[in-house]
């Protein structure tokens, strides 16, 4: 019997796309996994074949450690578990590639696009897409005086679980946390708040390196449990439209995973002009028959285990495509399910400790 396949997985701290990668790996059953991550005490170590502590993706030895792993350790695919090592990993592809390994990421373009809002939003209107009411805001005095309220508040260059993601329900509010963002050295983001809690969904729509459309799966988010719930507030906007309460989801996600045909072909719409090579997350709004994306993620998502208990595993699908040889079927059947979360605690020794990455001594 052959040896399982060896990936190695980095950002593997409980909470991020990183462990959520392992964990449908681990579903899949037939890989070998190596685990990295900066911190010693990440949860996720715990859950892969084997753990090294590694330097963050800012440091410049970042990328030579993980070259290392992956020859001394034989792995043939690297995936990255947070979005600092996505950008670190995607602009070094040709080393890793160059030594035989395989990094699942998508083109720099579409990474590059993803990571910056603002150019979404372009992208997203030279395409014809709807999308909400934005406004970009470098300096204090660029905030919008006349703007529709609510209106969402965040930095318009990265992402990673609502960080400093705010709601602003008149010009005072809007003022006050765009100033704060922008003297915290933020470039911001300001977006019309569409629809309700009811309406978000976060839909993953998968290609394969060479641009092969291969799956897509929504769920509908329920934002407004406490784990799933970043931001909860009293609307006091007089629309009661949007509902009584107005939410900004924790990144956490959960909620129903079903058909949802328009909310998925708008989607696979818009990955299609976007070019995708790879996996891509949308999180997105669906009102009254008008689907309004306010991210696209260039990355795995934090939903992927949960897209892989529903039978859709994207990285053990591009995996099988690309390294095992595999033909994917035209069509891949997904459960309707609904998948609830929770937190899971586990013991760890005083003395519990991950040792730094070091070659061997004969390398």
């Amino acid at each position: 019997m052959s040896e399982p396949l060896r990936v190695l997985v980095t950002g593997v701290g409980g909470g991020g796309h990183g462990h959520e990668v392992v964990k449908a790996l681990r579903l899949a059953g037939r890989y070998w996994l190596v685990g990295v991550d900066m911190s010693e005490q990440s949860y996720g170590l715990s859950d892969v074949d084997e753990a090294y502590k590694v330097p963050p993706a800012s440091d410049p030895a970042y990328i030579d450690t993980l070259l290392e792993i992956c020859k001394h350790r034989q792995t043939k695919v690297l995936i990255h578990g947070s979005e600092p090592e996505l950008k670190k990993i995607s602009e070094h592809r040709e080393r890793f590639r160059d030594a035989g390994v395989l990094p699942l990421v998508n083109t720099r373009d579409v990474i590059a696009l993803g990571m910056d809002k603002w150019a979404t939003i372009e992208f997203l209107q030279k395409h014809g897409f709807p999308f909400p009411k934005s406004a970009m805001v470098r300096r204090c005095e660029d905030i919008p005086a006349d703007f529709p309220f609510p209106a969402i508040v965040k930095p318009a260059v990265g992402g990673g679980g609502s960080k400093n993601t705010f709601v602003a329900q008149n010009a005072e509010e809007l003022r006050f946390m765009g100033e704060y963002l922008v003297r915290r050295g933020a470039i911001v983001l300001v977006q019309e708040y569409v629809g309700t809690p009811h309406d978000e969904y976060t839909v993953g729509v998968l290609h394969t390196l060479d641009g092969k459309f291969v799956s897509s799966i929504a769920l509908r988010r329920d934002i407004l449990s406490g784990l799933s719930n970043f931001i909860k507030a009293t609307n006091s906007t007089g629309r009661p439209e949007l509902s009584p309460l107005l939410a900004v989801s924790s990144g956490v996600s959960q909620g129903v995973i079903d058909d949802f045909p328009e909310v998925r072909r708008a989607c696979e719409a818009i990955a299609a002009a976007i070019q995708s090579r790879g996996p891509i997350n949308i999180q997105c709004r669906f009102v009254n028959g008008v689907l309004y994306p306010f991210e696209i993620n260039p990355r795995f998502s934090g939903t992927t285990y949960l897209r892989a208990l529903a039978g859709i595993n994207e990285p053990d699908l591009l995996i099988r495509h690309h390294v095992l040889g595999e033909t994917l079927p035209a069509s891949i059947p997904f459960e309707r399910v609904r998948i609830v979360r929770g937190l899971a605690e586990r013991k760890m020794s005083l003395n519990h400790d991950i040792a730094p990455w070091r070659a061997p001594l004969d390398s």
